[in-house]
């Protein structure tokens, strides 16, 4: 299918939204999803949301998450935070690869989230496409079908100003207000993840 051109007011708006996350803390948990027992603070884990790439220069959005233990059972949880399991981008970056790899073939899709300015290489969004996230809200918008979820951020960019809180988030449709299931992590998962994001990482600029 014949690429859209983007309007260029459009890719603005929806990094102006995605820098909107920069700094956020999740921090909400009250009970553990496992056996319902109570949880305390653990840490909090800083956790990359999406990396924008304008004019040559790359810049990573993170945001902060916290984790807590809980007193019954001993398991290492997360807070509500806008993630997929097993994901290293945000879920809008996701729902993005998704929808848009719905239409069009897997190097176009990255060009589009190019002209957007987010970059996601080929490979993870065909990742991403091979999963089952389960129903991803869209909307036909600009010659596109677009996730619910980037249409409301390019809503953010619009108003400026930072994103609001974490509970805020959840009036946007990101999870965990639809579809994101609680997410829980042994010690050997959370330091491979942990060694595979910093490796990624390292090697973002040399893709520039």
């Amino acid at each position: 299918m014949k690429r859209v051109p983007l309007p260029p007011l459009f890719p603005e708006l929806i990094r102006e939204g995605l820098r909107g996350f920069d700094g956020l803390h999740y921090s909400r948990r009250d009970v553990c999803p496992c056996c319902g027992g109570p949880v305390r603070p653990h840490d909090i884990k800083r956790k990359r949301f999406v990396v924008l790439r304008e004019s040559g220069e790359a810049q990573t959005i993170h945001v902060m998450v916290h984790r807590f233990r809980c007193r019954r059972c001993d398991q290492l949880i997360y807070a509500d935070e806008p993630f997929y399991p097993d994901t290293r981008f945000g879920t809008p970056v996701v729902d993005l690869c998704v929808v848009l790899s719905q239409t069009y073939p897997f190097h176009r899709t990255e060009e589009i989230l190019l002209e957007m300015g987010i970059a996601v290489d080929r490979g993870t969004i065909r990742q991403y496409a091979g999963r089952d996230f389960g129903p991803i809200p869209a909307s036909g918008v600009l010659g596109l079908v677009l996730p619910v979820s980037s249409l409301r951020l390019s809503g953010l960019g619009r108003e400026g100003g930072p994103v609001p809180g974490a509970e805020a988030l959840l009036s946007f449709g990101l999870p965990p207000a639809c579809r994101a299931p609680a997410h829980l992590t042994s010690p050997a998962e959370e330091r491979d993840h942990r060694d595979e994001e910093e490796e990624e990482e390292e090697r973002e600029p040399e893709r520039e």
